[in-house]
C-alpha cells in the first residue's frame, strides 16, 4: 500500500532576506542557510520543525542563470498582493511512481533533483504550476537515506498541523486518500470567490503561531498573527 506522510512547508518570497524575515517576526528564530537548486535557479533556507520536518523558504536565485524551464512553486509568477506567502506543502511517500499515478490531480512528470549531498525525486509539474493552487501538496521521496531535518539545529518550533482552504476541499480529500495520507492536514470549504490558501500552526517558545497566506505584514511593528 502506498504511505505518505509530512515532509516540509514551503515559504515562497522575491528574495531568501524577505522570507527568512517573515519567518523571524512571525516565529521568533531564524532559520539556516541551506543551498542551491542549479537546475532550477533558486536558493532556499531551511528551519527544523520536527523529526523528518521543516520549513523552506524558497526564491530565485539572482546568481545563477535562469533555468530553460519555468521554475517550481510558481516562482516564475508570483502573486504581486501576496510576495511572501506560505505557497504549499510537500508530502514524503515511500513510492512517488505509484503514488503519482494513484492521485486524481494531475501531479505531471517525476524527475530527479539534487542539492549538495541530498538526493530526491518530486513531482513536477512543467509549466511551475502548483497543484490545487498549492493546496494539494508536491510529492517527493528522499534517496539514498539522506534527509535535510537530519542536519538541521534544533529550533524550538513543531509543526502542529497544516489546514488547506479551498473551494472544493472534496478534491484535495480524495487525493491525500489516493496516497495514504497520514498526518494532521485539516481541509476546509472556502466560498468560490475566494482564493485558496493554507495555515501552519506552529509550536515555539513563545506559545502558538500561525504561518498563513493572508493578512501579514512586514513591517517590524506590525502585529503578527497568531
Amino acid at each position: 500500500m502506498i504511505r505518505s506522510h509530512m515532509d516540509h512547508i514551503v515559504i515562497t518570497a522575491p528574495s531568501l532576506e524577505l522570507g527568512a524575515e517573515y519567518v523571524r517576526q512571525t516565529l521568533g528564530v531564524n532559520p539556516q542557510v541551506g543551498g542551491e537548486h542549479p537546475r532550477m535557479g533558486t536558493h532556499n533556507c531551511l528551519l527544523k520543525l520536527g523529526e523528518k520536518r521543516y520549513l523552506e523558504v524558497i526564491s530565485i536565485n539572482p546568481n545563477a542563470p535562469r533555468p530553460v524551464r519555468p521554475r517550481w512553486f510558481q516562482l516564475d509568477e508570483p502573486d504581486p498582493s501576496q510576495p511572501v506567502r506560505l505557497a504549499t506543502w510537500v508530502a514524503r511517500t515511500d513510492d512517488i511512481h505509484a503514488a503519482t499515478t494513484a492521485s486524481p490531480i494531475p501531479l505531471s512528470e517525476v524527475e530527479p533533483m539534487s542539492r549538495g549531498q541530498l538526493n530526491w525525486l518530486i513531482t513536477l509539474p512543467a509549466d511551475g504550476s502548483l497543484p490545487l493552487y498549492g493546496i494539494a501538496p508536491t510529492l517527493i521521496q528522499w534517496t539514498a537515506g539522506g534527509h535535510p531535518a537530519a542536519t538541521l539545529q534544533e529550533s524550538g518550533c513543531a509543526l502542529v498541523r497544516l489546514e488547506g482552504f479551498h473551494p472544493e476541499p472534496q478534491e484535495v480529500i480524495n487525493m491525500l486518500g489516493s496516497i495514504g495520507f497520514d498526518g494532521d492536514f485539516r481541509v476546509c470549504e472556502l466560498p468560490p470567490d475566494q482564493k485558496p490558501y493554507l495555515v501552519a500552526h506552529i509550536q515555539t517558545a513563545a506559545g502558538m503561531r500561525q504561518l498563513s497566506a493572508p493578512g501579514f505584514s512586514l513591517n517590524p511593528d506590525a502585529p503578527q498573527a497568531g
